[in-house]
């Protein structure tokens, strides 16, 4: 191997370590402070390992009622963007229309909208509608935030099945609906497992709408209550702060790891398409 070759390999080796320790080094920390009982912002072995953090936060009111409104609001966001991703993308890959590039080009240019510019109108919209302070009202808003990005994917995932399988359905009596739910859903379940996870991912960790939409106490998701361990009581207690992260950070990791299988596979046309 040339030596130049091989310099420029070490170099790029050796960027690419930092960068993993630059991303390994707070998941160390949450880790490690998680089980010690005298965590503070350093990266070092356990004083000792404690369950005493996890005992601290696994109440009703620090984790508990918080972690059940994610799911609450991020499930059904997600499930609503999904279901609606899937009935908006279906058209834009099976049908031709001259309005079909411009729609695709205005949904581009809604993902790139900073969501912090629309919320002061949209604060003002939910209270003449009365959804503020809702979890209804947020979950509308979550998935209307995530569904042009979640439409421009499935398009594309979409567009990877072949449409002769739909044509057959169509010439046996099933309708548009039928032949979507039935033969191309079905088909494209790496597409549905990429969108489910990623909408749910981004509104997961999403603070700043649940903060601005939702008032009481105790409709706040886990994501806006983490802050309180930032309160007015002066000193932070990390090993509860990083305990908190961990049972925070488990329903995404659970997540992925049952969409796992349909991540990495591919569309399963077996042959149903011969030439």
């Amino acid at each position: 191997m040339p030596r130049a070759h091989r310099s420029r390999r070490l170099a790029a080796d050796a960027g690419l370590l930092v960068a993993a320790g630059a991303f390994a080094l707070p998941l160390a920390w949450v880790v490690l402070s998680a089980l010690d009982p005298h965590a503070d912002l350093r990266v070092k072995a356990p004083d000792g390992l404690t369950l005493g953090n996890f005992d601290a936060i696994l109440t009703p009111d620090i984790t508990l009622t918080p972690l059940r409104n994610s799911l609450i609001l991020c499930g059904g966001a997600t499930a609503l963007t999904v279901v609606c991703a899937a009935l908006a993308a279906y058209p834009l890959s099976r049908f031709r229309s001259r309005l079909n590039r411009p729609f695709l080009l205005t949904i581009l240019f809604a993902t790139s909208l900073p969501i912090t510019a629309i919320m002061v109108p949209v604060y003002a919209l939910f209270v003449r509608v009365n959804l503020i302070d809702t979890l209804q009202g947020t979950i509308l808003f979550f998935a209307a935030s995530q569904l042009p990005f979640a439409i421009w994917l499935m398009k594309n995932f979409m567009d990877g099945v072949p449409k002769e399988l739909e044509e057959a359905a169509w010439t046996d009596g099933a309708s548009s609906l039928q032949s979507l739910v039935r033969i191309v859903l079905p088909l494209m379940g790496p597409g549905v497992a990429v969108v489910t996870v990623f909408s749910f991912v981004m509104m997961w960790g999403n603070f700043f709408v649940p903060f601005m939409l939702l008032l009481t106490p105790d409709q706040l998701p886990a994501s806006v209550s983490i802050n309180e361990f930032f309160g007015n009581r002066g000193m932070v207690a990390y090993g509860q702060l990083a305990a908190f992260s961990v049972v925070y950070s488990t329903p995404v990791i659970l997540l992925y790891v049952l969409v796992a299988r349909r991540l990495g596979g591919g569309f399963a046309l077996g042959g149903a398409v011969k030439g």
